[in-house]
């Protein structure tokens, strides 16, 4: 059994199913990297302060770096006898350098420790996640550019509405990442607080330079409560708040691809390398990645409710239950940065069919509102045009025709504003027609890409400080 660091005030040791009930280490040895590094910071910091000698810190420091250059040998074996990653590091701290390795908790707690840890990795997440969504608007950015006159079909309620240009729709979920990105932004800047320092809730009566290890950690700001900072989960909920949206978006595109992909639609042809097969219908193409995300977006949605409920009931300040804030938020970040890097990759290579996407916009009466519009110009109120053309259609829907198929005299049956012009009615004349700000014309789109552009080019990169341990010794060395 191992000795616990409490166990000055126990009889008896931890039965083996509490311990193996109440281990982390499987989960939070993710946070190995982080542990150290803020560890490194730590103990140069007491040493700085004269907490503890200084031979003592660098001896300490030195001792971690051993260890995590062990760990990432492979040479360490995690077990739930070592309880937390926390645990973990000080025990292998102690087998490098005996028992010096216990000032290393001096004028800190598990729970400010963790919530250092966390923090660290949340602004890793959030920022590798903002670059991923970078790279997909990319990809959008792209394919708008690329079908800048191709016609689309526009759909409301899964039926054809109006004629819109693919790039325009395309930009839509440009504009969805964009509110995603700001969102995540917005995230990282509460994530950004160092809260080391504070304990267990109260603080610590020891003179710390808490400014000194945030400038060294890359935090822009310190917590200013102890009871809040170590109890403090909001930027996880908020990230898995962003996250679920996000994974939203994605599952409403996936959805579409799901549905342009069928020989229905057959709208666009995913590429062999991001779709599967079936083992035993030969003909199959599966756009299984679409599939998934759509699916694992439940998952996201899951572990937000679950960290929200969770949290719910807590008192300050810190209680056991917080243990569960890391398997559902690394298991978020985890799929929304898969998501969104496979998605760019699907998205970048995937075929469309042209041809098929304007014969579907111009067919299904898709044209109905425009012809509405021209009796209204000629004077007719709104809601009589309305009813003109709704009898227009219906009329052709019982002949088996499309608008296109209709003579002038059928036209005229229903209103006798209609002239020949309106017989030569095009999509892209119907998509032309919507030269409004936001709106689909190519003028229009075009502006929205260049927009679309400049957004890309002067959003900067989040910072994500070097948090090697390695690197943190050298820098921290003086």
């Amino acid at each position: 059994m191992t000795t616990k660091p409490w166990s000055g005030r126990f009889e008896k040791e931890t039965d083996p199913q509490v311990e193996a009930f109440t281990a982390s280490i499987q989960v939070d040895q993710r946070l190995a990297r982080h542990d150290i590094a803020g560890s490194v910071v730590h103990a140069r910091m007491l040493g700085r302060q004269k907490i503890i000698p200084a031979t003592e810190a660098t001896a300490i420091v030195q001792g971690l770096a051993e260890v995590w250059q062990d760990i990432q040998a492979g040479a360490v074996q995690f077990s739930p006898a070592m309880e937390d990653i926390h645990m973990a590091v000080e025990a292998l701290l102690a087998e490098k350098i005996g028992p010096v390795a216990g000032k290393l908790h001096t004028a800190r707690s598990r729970n400010d420790q963790v919530a250092l840890d966390i923090r660290l990795f949340t602004r890793e997440a959030i920022a590798a996640t903002v670059e991923a969504i970078r790279e997909l608007q990319a990809v959008l950015v792209r394919l708008a550019e690329q079908h800048g006159h191709t016609i689309f079909p526009g759909y409301t309620h899964l039926q054809r509405a109006q004629p819109v240009l693919l790039a325009h729709h395309f930009l839509a979920y440009f504009e969805m990442l964009q509110r995603d990105q700001a969102r995540f932004r917005e995230a990282y800047a509460r994530a950004d607080v160092m809260p080391l320092g504070s304990g267990a809730l109260a603080g610590v009566p020891y003179p710390l330079d808490r400014a000194w290890v945030a400038q060294q950690l890359g935090f822009s700001q310190v917590t200013t409560n102890s009871l809040d900072a170590v109890s403090d989960r909001d930027f996880l909920l908020e990230y898995q708040a962003a996250a679920s949206i996000c994974m939203l978006h994605l599952s409403r595109l996936a959805e579409e691809i799901v549905l342009w992909s069928t020989p229905e639609f057959g709208y666009i042809e995913l590429d062999d390398a991001y779709a599967t097969g079936s083992s035993i219908m030969p003909q199959k193409k599966n756009p299984d990645v679409a599939e998934l995300v759509r699916g694992k977006t439940g998952q996201v949605f899951g572990h937000l409710l679950g960290l929200l409920t969770l949290l719910k009931g807590l008192p300050l300040s810190y209680n056991r239950d917080m243990q569960e804030d890391k398997p559902g938020f690394f298991a978020t970040a985890d799929t929304l940065l898969a998501s969104l890097r496979v998605f760019a990759g699907m998205l970048a290579t995937m075929k469309v069919n042209r041809t098929r996407a304007r014969e579907a916009a111009g067919k299904g009466y898709a044209l109905a509102t425009d012809l509405a519009d021209f009796l209204v110009r000629r004077g007719l109120p709104f809601r009589e045009a309305h009813r003109c053309v709704g009898e227009l259609v219906r009329y052709a829907a019982s002949q088996d025709k499309q608008l296109h198929d209709l003579t002038l005299e059928e036209y005229q049956r229903h209103s006798s504003l209609f002239t020949s012009d309106d017989l030569g009615l095009t999509a892209e004349m119907s998509v032309a027609a919507r030269n409004v700000l936001g709106g689909t014309a190519p003028g229009q789109v075009a502006a929205q890409i260049a927009a679309a552009r400049r957004a890309l080019e002067e959003a900067r990169p989040l910072p994500a400080p070097d948090l090697d341990p390695r690197h943190l010794i050298d820098r921290t060395a003086s």
